[in-house]
């Protein structure tokens, strides 16, 4: 298929006549001959576009390509949006974003893969063997390479796939100021523009007014309210809509309340009638909704909601897709929304202009940032221009903002990855995944990152990398080179691992499985340390389990410490008088209240308290109440410890610590789905979670065997005809251990299915 041929049948897919200047650009640059590039344009630009012209080229030429996204939300909208688009074309897209420990064979027989930087470390941990036939990278939001958290992964993932298979790399960015610099890295061209399809006016509101640039008439707010109240009715008087971005959750919840008790006479009464649907759809998304449930609910009736991470993904959801038909005039969110899911608005509303750091205090947002949620500004199908406008508290900060961030360049990307705990997991993956590796490979590997890229001088990197090799050593994870160890038990110090650069290293039997597992390899020795002593003490009691989880690097950091938490209020228990009953269970030291190291376990003694009455089934509602902790915040942690406890079993096993092993899956199984003991028989089944298991078990049915004697009418009345028929269907066989652990696949919670 010609160049001409591919373009055009993308642009009968996206329903456009022609293609933009970001697009003809790329093209020009040698888009369709196989060159890398990197491309640099505001949000909206059509970037996606000039991806789906060198995926379909790859495909075309009977290769892979690979779509890689900084976050799940987007690589679920990217996976709708491509298979929509191509998949009646025989292209067969997938999505990979699960299971850090597979190999993922059955995505050989797909055309295009969208994987999270994660995800794709891991497959190439594991040695997918389809991997090879990748001809094309797509590296979406590159410049969250300098973001501290996902950063080095996408870096040492991109570094890595130059070296294995030296694919095409397209990389898509935001406006940076040295896109340039990503492109030398890369061996790229560089493609920058600051076309948008949708013209943006970037405002500044102050004295009652919005000045804009560039230049248009005032916007005219008036001081009989304050600016975003007045600025939400100017939005809706013109059939609009608007999205506000305030630093905190509390915040978003609160501005949402507010602005929807002053939009709501202002709807019309047949959108009153679709939010009054979408607000029990939304509220209901629980089993039992919680107060935040009901506070969302409300607000929703209203046309505006708040949108944070403390939201479940099915409410997020729901109130994303009702954005965007329309439904719902006036979002209030966090930042992280402008860096996830592709949510236009004509308006956007940046309030709060600064936010808090623990290493700097309240400080300016940055400039990177403030224009990514700017971008979110027009909608490409609906407006023809789209607004941003900043609040400035004062004159003086007026004058501050304008030049910072109206006129101002975004900030440099830097390289995250000379630290030791990103050095940590990487330089364990590449002697666990080599053929044999040795300190000078090592530095020859890490001189071809942006790192070295950046800074040319090694020296610091170095001895960050000696450091990490002595810590590896200790933990028995990597061994001098020579014949393969027996086991675990059986390794021998090699001192001149540090001293010859040429000395081979090899991972021990452990440490190659602590690279596959992708956990910290920390995380991993505080884990196998934490086995032996439940071990050899017999700590097998779930606060013990609940305390190994809950001190690894990955839950941390523990949920935030209040007044009400240390302070009797009532007869209610505090963590004192936890910490006070459980202390005997705890595993390892407790340090004294003037130790540096106090804070971090008072925090992950809440949190194995918060675990162990998740595991007495507290209803989600009595745990934000009680441990302020939100369902979406819980979701998430029962997400991490799912896997934690997973590699905590596959550790146990490799040690033959079969004693504590059943302990650990008991406890596993617990946390998951919220239960005690008696209802572990139960979850077994495929639709059965707390609530439905609960019910079952206060009918009478306390087993399988029960159940299966049992018939289907008995079964109607507590759990429904459609769950009923299914667990008499599961019952027809024996329960395999193969089913067993498929119910309890990553991030599936019986709780969330009912």
């Amino acid at each position: 298929m010609t160049s001409d041929n591919i373009a055009e049948r993308v642009l009968q897919a996206c329903g456009f006549g022609e293609f933009n200047p970001v697009q003809r650009s790329a093209l020009e640059a040698g888009l369709l001959e196989g060159k890398s590039l990197v491309v640099a344009a505001p949000t909206a630009s059509g970037k996606t576009l000039v991806a789906e012209l060198a995926m379909l080229k790859a495909v075309m030429e009977g290769k892979k390509a690979v779509y890689i996204v900084p976050l799940k939300a987007l690589a679920s909208e990217k996976y709708n949006e491509f298979k929509e688009k191509y998949g009646s074309q025989g292209i067969k897209v997938a999505i990979s974003i699960g299971d850090l420990d597979s190999s993922d064979p059955w995505l050989a027989g797909y055309d295009v893969i969208i994987a999270t930087s994660e995800k794709l470390d891991s497959l190439i941990r594991h040695g997918s063997p389809w991997l090879e036939s990748v001809g094309l990278v797509v590296a979406d939001e590159i410049h969250l390479i300098d973001s501290p958290g996902r950063g080095p992964t996408l870096e040492i993932i991109l570094t890595r796939l130059r070296e294995l298979i030296n694919p095409q790399i397209l990389a898509l960015s935001a406006t940076i100021s040295n896109h340039d610099e990503l492109a030398g890295w890369l061996g790229a061209g560089a493609v920058k523009s600051d076309f948008r399809p949708v013209k943006l006016y970037r405002g500044l509101f102050t004295g009652g007014t919005v000045e804009w640039d560039p230049k248009k008439p005032p916007l005219k707010i008036g001081a009989d309210l304050p600016p975003v109240f007045g600025i939400a009715k100017d939005t809706m008087a013109r059939n609009k809509q608007a999205m506000f971005f305030v630093s905190t959750r509390k915040r978003a919840e609160s501005l949402a309340e507010k602005l929807g008790e002053m939009i709501a006479p202002m709807l019309k009464p047949e959108e009153r009638g679709e939010l009054v649907k979408l607000s029990y759809d939304v509220s209901h998304v629980l089993e039992h909704p919680t107060s935040q449930c009901q506070r969302l609910g409300r607000c929703l009736q209203k046309g505006a909601v708040f949108h944070h991470a403390g939201l479940v993904s099915g409410q997020r959801k729901l109130i994303e897709d009702r954005f965007r038909s329309g439904t719902i005039k006036m979002i209030c969110a966090t930042p992280t929304l402008a860096m996830g899911v592709n949510l236009p608005s004509y308006r956007v509303v940046v309030r709060d202009m600064k936010r808090f750091s623990s290493f700097r205090g309240m400080d300016y947002i940055p400039v990177l940032e403030v224009q990514q949620m700017m971008g979110r500004a027009g909608r490409p199908k609906y407006d023809s221009e789209g607004e941003a406008i900043l609040i400035a508290g004062s004159p003086g900060e007026a004058k501050k903002l304008w030049q910072q961030y109206i006129h101002g360049e975004p900030e440099k990307i830097i390289s995250k990855l000379g630290v030791e705990p990103v050095l940590r997991m990487h330089v364990l993956s590449l002697i666990a995944t080599g053929n044999g590796a040795t300190k000078r490979s090592l530095m020859d590997f890490f001189s071809k990152t942006f790192y070295a890229f950046q800074y040319k001088d090694m020296g610091a990197l170095g001895r960050e990398i000696d450091k990490v090799l002595e810590m590896l050593e200790g933990f028995k994870f990597i061994k001098k080179g020579g014949p393969e160890e027996a086991g675990f038990g059986e390794f021998k110090p090699a001192a001149s691992l540090l001293t010859r650069d040429s000395e081979e290293i090899k991972p021990t039997r452990i440490g190659k499985r602590v690279a596959e597992l992708y956990i910290d390899p920390l995380t991993a020795n505080h884990m196998i340390e934490c086995l032996g002593m439940i071990q050899k003490e017999n700590k097998t009691g779930e606060v013990s389990i609940l305390d190994v989880l809950s001190r690894c690097l990955e839950m941390k950091p523990g949920p935030s410490i209040r007044k009400s938490d240390m302070e009797k209020e009532d007869d209610s228990e505090t963590l004192l008088d936890f910490l006070m009953q459980q202390h005997k269970n705890m595993v390892g030291e407790i340090p004294n209240e003037w130790d540096l190291e106090y804070d971090e376990f008072i925090r992950s003694t809440k949190l194995t308290w918060m675990l162990s009455e998740w595991m007495k089934e507290t209803t989600e509602d009595s745990l934000m109440e009680k441990f302020g902790v939100s369902p979406g915040e819980l979701r998430a942690r029962l997400d991490i410890a799912d896997w934690l406890f997973y590699s905590m079993q596959e550790l146990g096993l490799l040690l033959n610590m079969m004693d504590v092993l059943k302990h650990v899956r008991k406890a596993r199984v617990r946390v998951r789905y919220g239960i005690k003991e008696e209802l572990l028989p139960l979850v077994r089944l495929r639709g059965v979670g707390r609530v439905r298991a609960r019910a079952l078990f206060g009918r009478g049915f306390r087993g399988l065997e029960e159940l299966r004697e049992a018939p289907v009418t008995a079964l109607v009345p507590v759990v429904g005809p459609n769950i009923a028929k299914s667990i008499k269907q599961q019952l027809s066989g024996p329960v395999s251990e193969k089913k067993k652990e498929r119910q309890g696949s990553f991030g599936d919670f019986g709780q969330y299915e009912e």
